[in-house]
């Protein structure tokens, strides 16, 4: 057997190893989901997840399980700056179920006369409360540039996990924004001590 006819077998074999890999790929998904539906393993996503002010169902009718309607939580939301601009939350708090996907915007204004880049350092009360609350779209995630007297709002997109303790009803997330190449700020002190109760 000559090295041509060895090189074509190779070549074959590597073939079929790539087509066998690609349809394992392909078929992944929905075997996932299949073992999920037998087990009973709810699949969290996106779509299924609850979104305030929305119907207890799911996008396709489902009720989302994940979320744990026997508990409240207040989430208070505060906003730190360290320079000459404006950053607010749209709202002060909301009222949230543990597995519940929630959206709060903030605000943010350049209302100087020059460009600037800056970014946010998030911080939460109590602390132990870091740990659940998941966020899956924040504008703390990348630095952000605006123009002399530009406004942006961004949103905040999060998950509470229902593994927090019972003990905790408020969580307080707090925002510092600081100018990018200026020294980084401390965590603000507002955030330290557990909130116990919503704000008036």
């Amino acid at each position: 057997m000559n090295l041509r006819t060895e090189n074509l077998k190779m070549v074959g074999k590597l073939a079929v190893v790539a087509a066998g890999m690609f349809a394992f790929g392909y078929a992944l998904v929905p075997i996932y989901k299949h073992i999920c539906e037998v087990t009973g393993i709810n699949i969290l996503s996106l779509s299924e997840l609850q979104v305030p002010g929305s119907s207890s169902d799911g996008a396709d009718g489902r009720l989302n399980t994940q979320v744990d309607t026997s508990r409240t939580i207040t989430v208070e939301f505060d906003a730190n700056t360290r320079g000459p601009w404006e950053f607010k939350p749209a709202q002060r708090s909301i009222q949230v179920h543990p597995g519940e996907l929630a959206t709060v915007m903030y605000e943010f204004t350049n209302v100087q006369n020059r460009r600037m880049s800056a970014q946010a350092i998030p911080s939460y009360a109590p602390h132990q409360a870091a740990a659940h609350f998941n966020k899956l779209e924040c504008f703390c995630f990348k630095q952000h540039t605006l123009e002399p007297g530009e406004t942006k709002r961004w949103p905040v997109v999060f998950v509470i996990d229902p593994k927090l303790s019972k003990d905790v009803t408020t969580i307080t997330l707090s925002y510092t924004f600081f100018e990018v190449g200026s020294a980084i700020p401390p965590a603000p002190s507002a955030a330290v001590p557990a909130a116990t109760a919503p704000r008036t």
